[in-house]
């Protein structure tokens, strides 16, 4: 195993933690799971009423089909066999047993579920693992899965930090973006505006995941879209000193950035849309900007299928150098583009992204890579 070395998105990838999908079976559908998925819970007339924290563990869970399941896992092995046979040596998670009992915290309990979206709950900054604080409940140990891959870096030499852990209480969360109809694109029909008082209240609470930032050498783009964000982002700043320059993107997204805009290389953002440009740092709006077009390449889903995001998932391709990506083969336009913005596109099968919320980056969480902490900004 190499050192720990990671420094942005796109530089030649040596060394890669791919997620598990074993035994996801179900979504554990309570309060953090509702305000994380609010942005994309567009057929929530039939989800709904929302389901309290204290209804009990097994009424509240969400079944996904066996075969969705199983597709799934053929699809995140693939791609680990896939950046195998291109060079990368790939590090697994443990995976999650299937008979795991459930996560109990202080007044809460939620099932777990495997660490398949590794990109999620840690940020990777040159050597140094940084586990952010979980916005889920039912995500809240999920770094245990990763934690021998992790032990190994730190054996190696690497720098392992936790940011502070959130009790999760319902009042740790700032719904005020939930709430906002101007900025949101759907969310519950019926507000989340009850959360219970708990005696382990203690206000707002950081929270923040590694998918919010995008990694630009020594410049560090944060989306911020509530006050669980800021704190933690006011946190990270005072860690990370003069190392980085930390900036702010406000209300980019409601969560997660990398089905938003990500770097391709030096010079170039994939990006949803053109508006994205005036959320970043103005030094790198002169960054050429390839724009998809509208996505339509989905399987259809039943009524009892719960759709998790939004139809922009496919731009969260991986970069394995600064000339080549894995995108879903399914995305025949947005492969030609990039393509005709000379990079080399390894097509690669993931079919049910939008039922388990993640994409190519997601499902990953580059360890080594060749740059270095360079300058983009002048």
């Amino acid at each position: 195993m190499a050192s720990l070395h990671s420094y942005d998105e796109w530089s030649t990838l040596r060394e890669v933690i791919v997620g598990s999908a074993e035994n996801y079976t179900s979504h554990d559908r309570e309060l953090s799971f509702d305000v994380f998925f609010h942005e994309n819970l567009y057929r929530s007339d039939w989800a709904y009423p929302r389901l309290a924290a204290s209804t009990p563990v097994q009424d509240r869970s969400w079944q996904i089909k066996q075969r969705y399941v199983d597709e799934l896992n053929e699809d995140v092995e693939n791609l680990a066999k896939v950046l195998t046979s291109l060079g990368v040596t790939v590090h697994r998670p443990l995976p999650l047993l299937p008979d795991t009992p459930s996560i109990k915290g202080l007044g809460w309990e939620a099932m777990p579920v495997p660490a398949l979206n590794v990109r999620d709950n840690t940020l990777i900054l040159g050597d140094e693992i940084i586990e952010t604080p979980p916005a889920m409940r039912s995500r809240y140990l999920e770094t245990r899965l990763i934690a021998p891959v992790f032990k190994a870096y730190y054996d190696a030499g690497a720098r392992w930090t936790t940011m502070p852990r959130p009790i999760l209480t319902d009042r740790s969360f700032d719904l005020s973006y939930a709430r906002d109809t101007e900025t949101t694109l759907g969310g519950p029909t019926e507000p989340i505006s009850d959360p219970q008082p708990s005696t382990f209240d203690v206000g707002y609470e950081m929270m923040l995941d590694g998918a919010q930032c995008l990694r630009l050498g020594r410049d560090l783009v944060v989306n911020i879209a509530n006050e669980n964000h800021a704190l933690a982002v006011n946190w990270l700043e005072r860690h990370l000193g003069d190392r980085y320059r930390v900036h702010r993107a406000y209300r980019m997204s409601d969560n997660h950035i990398d089905s938003m805009i990500l770097a391709l290389r030096p010079g170039v953002f994939l990006a949803r849309h053109a508006g994205i440009r005036d959320h970043l740092p103005a030094t790198f709006r002169n960054w050429d900007f390839i724009i998809p077009d509208e996505p339509t390449s989905f399987p259809t889903y039943d009524d009892d299928d719960l759709v998790l995001t939004s139809p922009y998932i496919d731009l969260n391709v991986l970069s394995v150098s600064p000339n080549m990506l894995l995108c879903n083969k399914a995305c025949v336009d947005l492969i030609r583009k990039l393509e005709r913005s000379g990079f080399d596109v390894v097509p690669v099968q993931h079919r049910h992204r939008r039922l388990f919320g993640g994409g190519f980056h997601c499902f990953t969480l580059d360890t080594v890579r060749d740059g270095e902490l360079e300058d983009y900004s002048r």
